[in-house]
């Protein structure tokens, strides 16, 4: 199912779910205040208008999800914006992903590279060094580098 990414996240979870928004809000406050969903299902039906605990089960992992979504789109348009390559339509695209795999594909050719050791070794430049060292093992290391 495709659901407009404008509004709130309980918004999206009450479309989806086929329910109306101030149930989601209600639940949400409750998980957020640290009630559990049994005891939301059990002691507070009446807060949620009677969610049942598959519904109440249900808001709490895509409330979960829909946060680190947002989350992870928020840390990846600042990581695009810091690198200087973020243009109108790669933001529109980040903000339009619905699913983190989705999000994720679109940042790959964006996404710093992991630097290795012997790459910050080789940036310092000491390949030279290394292959004499591994040309000639007899060689003392601290008589090869002067």
């Amino acid at each position: 199912m495709t659901t407009p990414l404008t509004g709130s996240i309980e918004g999206r979870i009450a479309e989806e779910l086929g329910v109306r928004e101030r149930q989601v809000k209600a639940a949400v406050e409750l998980l957020d205040g640290g009630s559990t969903v049994p005891f939301i299902a059990r002691y507070r039906k009446e807060a949620t208008e009677t969610l049942d605990d598959a519904q109440l089960r249900t808001i709490e992992e895509r409330l979960r999800y829909l946060r680190e979504l947002e989350d992870r789109r928020a840390a990846i348009l600042e990581s695009v914006r810091e690198q200087g390559r973020l243009t109108d339509e790669l933001e529109a695209r980040i903000r339009g992903a619905e699913t983190k795999a989705r999000l994720e594909d679109i940042y790959l050719p964006f996404k710093p590279k992991r630097r290795t050791k012997a790459q910050i070794a080789r940036e310092a430049g000491l390949e030279p060094l290394a292959d004499g060292l591994l040309g000639d093992p007899g060689v003392e290391p601290s008589a090869a580098a002067a």
